[in-house]
This record gives C-alpha cells, structure tokens and sequence, in this order.
C-alpha cells in the first residue's frame, strides 16, 4: 500500500515525528542539502543570468537514491525541512530530484516538532515558496562570486590558500577597526573619590563623589586630587536631599537567535556555533526517558519576540498554578518585533511549559540541559508580573562637593523568582534626614586612568553584527567560525583579536574593495535580499547590479593592488645581520618577520605587536635544539621547537626546502565521544597553552591543562588533567566543570 511520505532534513527529526503519525506515513531524512554549487569550479553561468548549475552533493548520492526509492512508492511527497531560506532550499532541489516520480508534492512547515503543530502543517500544504528560494538562491550565488573572484587574488597578492567572504571580511574589518581605536588610544588621568558616612543610625554607606562647583565631578591631576581633598576634609558632610520611590522592573522579551547567543556567551562561555547546534539538539527531539524522543524548544533561527496565543495560555496556566495569582500581570504581555525583522516564526521558548528544567535536569547532557534552561527561564520570566523595589538616593554636600548614595529594596520579586537576580543589587541605607550632619569614617581618593574601547567578545560581536544589519541571525555562527578558522582573528581571553594576516587581508580589501567592505553596503544588501524573499526584488537584477560595480573593481584591483607575497611587509626595522629591511611574511606556522635578503640572508624573528600596535621583536632561546626523530619527507633530524606564543612543535631541520612540521603530541586519545584523534600541545595569541584535538574544527575538543589518560572515577570522563594551584599544589582534577572530583598525586582517594 503506498505511504504519505514526509521528508525532513535531520536524522534526528524522524524518530521524533514518527511518535505522532500512523501507519500511513513514511519519514525519511535528507540528512541537509543533497544538491549545490561544484566546489571545485565556479558553478555560475555569469552570461546566462547566473544561472547555477547544480550538482548532487559528493557523498549524498546514497541517500538522494533512498529518497527517490521512497517517493517513488509515495501517494503524496510532504517536504518538511526547517522553515527558512535555507530549509525552503532544501526542499526545493529535493522536489527537483524527485520530479521524475510523478507523484503529488507539498511543502508543509512547523515552528515547533510537537503532534499538534505536525498534524495541522499536515492539513495545510502550500506550494514551495519561489521567492524565498531565490533569496537563498541569489545569497548563494553572490557568495560564490565573491569568494571565488577575490581568493584567488589574495592568493596572488598576500598568501596562498586564503580566502575572503563577502559579509566575513566586512564583520573581520569591524574586529580590525576596534583593534586599531585601542592602538591609537591614549589614556587620560582621572581621581575618584569615596567617603564613608554615618548618621545617627546605622548602618554606615558610602557615598560617591557627583558634582565639584554644580559641575560634574572630573579631577584630571593628583594636584587637584589633593586640593579638593583638602576642601572636603575642612568642609561637614550634610544630608542635602533624600528621594524615595518606588520602581517596577518590567521582564525582557523571550530570546530571539541573537540574544540566546548572546546571553549564552556571556552566561556559560558558549560559542555562537556551540549554541546553535545544542539548540538545534533541544529542537529536533531528545531523549526524555519514558517520555521518549521529545522536541523541547521551538525553532531556534528566528528574530521575531512574538508567540503564540497558545503559548501565552500555557505559560499564564504554569505561573499561576506553580507561583500564584500574584506573579501574573493584570494584562498578558506581548512584545514588539523591531523593525525590518523577519516575523515568520516565534520567539524562542519551551514547547511544553510544564516542563521544566527540574523534570529534565537528569536526563539531558550538560550543555543542553543549560541552554533548556536558560530558554524556559526566559520564557516563563517573559510573561510574569513585574518586581518591585523601593529605592532611596541620598544626595549629601560637603563645602562645593555634591556626593551620592543609591539604595534598592526589594518589594516583590515578581519575574525574578524565574529569572534570577533577585537580591539587593545596592545595600539598603539607613534612615536619614535633610539637614543630618554626617561622621566621616573614612575619607578614599583613587588614580584611575580612562580605558580604550574593549575588544569584542562573542556576545558584544554577534550585538555589533546584528545592530549593524550585518548577515542574519542565523549566519553569526558561521561567520564567527570562518573567521577563527582562518586564523583572520583569535580568541584571546575570549575576546577577539585580529591576527596580522586578517588586519592585512582587512587593510588590502577596503583599499581597493570601498563598497564591498562598507558596512552600510552590506547591510543594505542584506535588505534587498529581504525585498527578493517577499517578491518586489528580481534576484537577477540584484546580481547584475552587484557585479556592474563589482568586475571593473576586480579587474583595477588585480593590476594596482601591491602584494606582499613575494616583497613581505613593511616593518621599518632593518637586519642586524645585513643591515636590509626586515618585513613580515606569512608562513605555513603564522606571521614571522624575515630579512628582506632572502635567501642570501636568513635572518627570521618571532615578534608581536604591543598596545599601541607597534611591533616587538621576541628573543628566541640560543640553545641546542632536541632531535626527537627523523623527518619522514627528507630523512633529515626533526627538531622539538617553541612556537613564539609558548607551544611546542616538531619541524624538520632542513627547513625552508622541506617545511613539514606536526604538533606536539601529549599522546592521549581525545575523549569526545566518536572522535579518534588527540590532544596535541597549543597556545593562544597570548601565550597561554592549551590542549585540543588535532581534527580540529571537525573537534573542537580542548582543556587547559597537561591531559592524564585516567578515567574519572566520579563522573565517568575518560581523562583527568594535571593543574597546579596554590593552595593544593600539583594534583589531577577532572576536566568537567559540573564534578569537582581531585586526586593529590600520591594518593588514590577521593577528594
């Protein structure tokens, strides 16, 4: 008997929808895209309204075959893959590799994998979406063009085997421009000052300096510090003003895809792409015991707050049932997408209120059960009645001095039951008066010096990308990690830092790429995109008026750009040796500053750049190097070295005529799940070595540090780690955050 056959794009989804549909249906997966450009030419047919020529992904034949088999035997084909650009274009070249089987064909979306929401897309098939497909379509396109028009020319001009993006480069030139504001910053002098007060009732409060002369407070000098000192130690402190009121504090809306990365990054330290792709684990459906498979959140690329009034219900019936009638506010709260928003989908949040992070805390790995819980307590915290706090200022004056002290009580902690932060955010000051003449308990004055504009964290990047209209929420993952797998930026202290290579790629692009790397340019074009999705854009037209500014661009470029490849980079320090400019050059091991000379002179330094941006040269160790074997490409000595940022590397003595090189080895096995490679020795920019897995980026595996291959005997890890503190010494630990077992080296107890 023929099936209804449903094909989703994840594996994952199949065992889920299959708990809510009868014997009538079939589900299959496409396991992603089955169909895209070549990789190994441009696939554009630029004379012919770039039109693509489309191949099936190498790989993915096996499974495009289970497919048409499947459809073959179909009465009707519902193609479900996710509900955007990307889902509407896998279903679409899908129903091109299965138009041979002659059998109806529709496209059915849900935001959620729940039996209501799969049933009811069920009773509503549409026709695929031709415009959102060309929206896809046409941002694929641009992409292809871009990356393989201007590679090639850095490949040419700065080194090979690089590559430029077309809204990487432009979020790389952000991260390059902030870096530059921080050299060129220079520090200004300034005092702050604190008194510490008591009235006629305790407790005693600090007060801070607000006002010199009715002026705001800005003493530059240690001689007007100690001046204004002087004055306020001859002058009573008096209480001046005191204000009472009470304040609400409304909750935020449910996470969008920006803000769960966001707050993720800044709550639990996770990447943008570590995120998403747990997200999309809590989505598809996950192992809930005698639940069973069980999708948890609804879909998570969307940057619409709104949802539905089903949901609104749900969470209206948990929060007065499980907190009271009091937590909920006099009027359900709904919530305003900014403008230009995409409002397809709903907010992120939990498809079954009811349960909650305490029904799944046992039954979910780490990372999930965080970030399930970081969306439910959101969502919860969306719909409930505001907190209330009682707050106090007290203004006091002392001689021309104006001081200020800020007090919060809290009434009611309405959503922040949920959500957090519920205690006093300032202390609760004592009763005072008008006119109360106050004792000086201590009197503090303090140099501080202005600080340059931070660098971007993946949280404050992924906020800087989305205010700018830079991509779209669903791109920040893959424009992050593009950009640290390139080595275009690293992440130093988890914040990013350009590397030389990417400030030189940056620097080269705008010079002669001005609309490309314009960040208005791209965030316009993102909108056109848009306006291609809703149909009052031709996708033809975008690409033609892209390449009419584009191709005379390349084609200047490619005559007048002046490489470094061959000549390197200007530096303005000369040899030692030969008294030739050093440059810097880009290796197969990073940047490294060499003698113009060469091969004459092969004089090479490691160096890095200070604060200011100027370059450092690093003393290399004038020791006899360790052979630690023979090298497998020319037979000659293989030498232990250290990388300029403190990590270890094994590299052939008969470099530069043979450059093989591997990483250190610690020898252990990485204990990833399904991973079989190993931990090799790395360090960051700033010289802080660390352990990762040698498949990186398909293995983003790493702890900090030296690996043990020792079970954890607590928690089951398949390693311990060797960490060195003050207070305990040398001991082995387990890497996992959640279990805190130790182990002294001498010993084989429990800690």
């Amino acid at each position: 008997m023929a099936h209804n056959l449903i094909i989703v794009e994840s594996p994952a989804k199949v065992k889920t929808i299959k708990k809510f549909l009868g014997k009538d249906y079939k589900v299959e997966a496409s396991v992603g895209h089955v169909r895209d450009l070549p990789s190994k030419n441009l696939g554009v047919e630029e004379d012919s309204d770039f039109a693509p020529q489309y191949q099936v992904i190498p790989g993915k034949q096996k499974v495009v075959s289970k497919l048409q088999s499947a459809a073959a035997k179909a009465k009707h084909i519902y193609l479900a893959p996710d509900p955007d650009r990307e889902g509407e274009a896998i279903a679409w070249h899908v129903a091109e590799l299965l138009k041979d089987c002659d059998v109806p064909l529709s496209r059915i979306q849900f935001n959620e994998i729940t039996s209501r929401a799969v049933k009811e897309a069920l009773e509503n098939p549409r026709p695929l979406n031709e415009n959102l497909f060309n929206s896809q379509q046409a941002r694929r396109i641009l992409d292809r063009l871009v990356g393989y028009k201007l590679s090639p020319l850095l490949w040419k001009k700065i080194k090979r085997g690089i590559s430029a993006g077309r809204v990487q480069s432009v979020a790389l030139r952000i991260i390059v421009d902030r870096e530059r504001e921080r050299q060129a910053f220079r520090p200004e002098e300034y005092w702050v000052f604190r008194a510490e007060l008591e009235g006629k009732e305790p407790p005693p409060f600090a007060v801070d300096l607000w006002k010199v002369n009715d002026k705001k407070a800005a003493v530059g000098s240690g001689e007007e510090a100690a001046a204004l000192e002087k004055d306020v130690k001859e002058s009573p402190f008096t209480v001046a003003e005191v204000k009472e009121k009470e304040r609400s504090r409304t909750p935020v809306p449910p996470y969008i895809t920006s803000t769960l990365q966001q707050d993720a990054s800044r709550r639990m330290g996770y990447s943008a792409k570590k995120t998403m792709s747990t997200a999309q684990r809590l989505y598809e459906g996950v192992d809930l015991g005698e639940r069973g498979t069980t999708a948890l959140i609804t879909y998570m690329r969307t940057d619409s707050v709104r949802i539905s009034n089903e949901a609104r219900d749900a969470a209206k019936d948990f929060i007065i049932k499980r907190l009271g009638e009091d937590y909920y506010p006099e009027k359900p709260r709904y919530y305003k997408t900014k403008a230009g928003a995409q409002d397809a989908h709903e907010a992120i949040r939990p498809v079954d209120v009811f349960i909650t992070p305490d029904d799944v805390s046992g039954l979910l790995p780490r990372d999930q059960f965080q970030l399930y819980k970081l969306i439910w307590q959101r969502f919860v915290a969306s719909q409930m009645a505001a907190a209330k706090f009682w707050d106090t200022t007290v203004t006091v004056q002392a001689g021309p001095t104006l001081w200020r002290a800020k007090g919060e009580r809290l009434l009611f902690p309405g959503f922040l039951t949920v959500y957090g932060k519920g205690e006093d955010d300032n202390s609760e000051l004592p009763k005072l008066t008008a006119g109360d003449v106050l004792d000086v308990r201590k009197l503090e004055k303090e140099q501080k010096f202005t600080q340059p504009p931070p660098r971007f964290s993946e949280a404050s990047l992924v906020k800087e990308l989305e205010e700018q209209g830079i991509g779209r929420p669903s791109t920040y993952a893959a424009i992050i990690s593009t950009l640290l797998e390139r080595d275009y930026a690293r992440l130093e202290e988890k914040k990013f830092a350009p590397t030389e290579l990417g400030a030189t790629v940056v620097d080269m692009l705008a010079a002669h790429f001005e609309s490309l790397m314009d960040v208005g340019f791209t965030a316009h074009m993102e909108d056109l995109l848009d306006n291609v999705a809703e149909g009052s854009q031709d996708w033809v037209n975008l690409l033609k008026d892209f390449t009419g500014d584009f191709y005379p661009t390349l084609d200047k470029a490619q005559k007048e750009m002046a490489g470094v490849k061959g000549t390197g980079k200007e530096t303005g320090l000369n040899c030692e040796l030969c008294g030739k400019p050093m440059v810097i050059r880009f290796g197969r091991m990073g940047e490294f500053i060499g003698c113009s000379g060469y091969p004459d002179c092969k004089n090479i330094k490691n160096f890095k750049r200070d604060e200011n941006g100027e370059i450092v040269i690093l003393e290399s160790e004038n020791a006899e190097p360790d052979v630690v074997g023979t090298c497998p490409e020319c037979g000659k000595d293989l030498h232990l070295k250290k990388a300029r940022t403190g990590s270890r590397f094994i590299a052939c003595s008969g470099y530069p005529d043979c450059r093989y090189t591997k990483p250190f080895s610690t020898g252990v096995a990485c204990p990833r799940e399904g991973c079989n490679g190993e931990l090799v020795e790395k360090s960051s920019r700033r010289g802080k070595v660390f352990y990762s897995c040698n498949q990186y980026p398909k293995c983003d595996y790493a702890v900090w540090n030296w690996p043990v291959p020792e079970p954890c005997p607590k928690c089951g890890s398949k390693i311990l780690v060797r960490k060195t503190t003050k207070a305990r010494g040398e001991h082995l630990a387990c890497p996992e955050k959640a279990c805190r077992y130790t182990r002294s080296l001498d010993d084989d107890g429990d800690e």
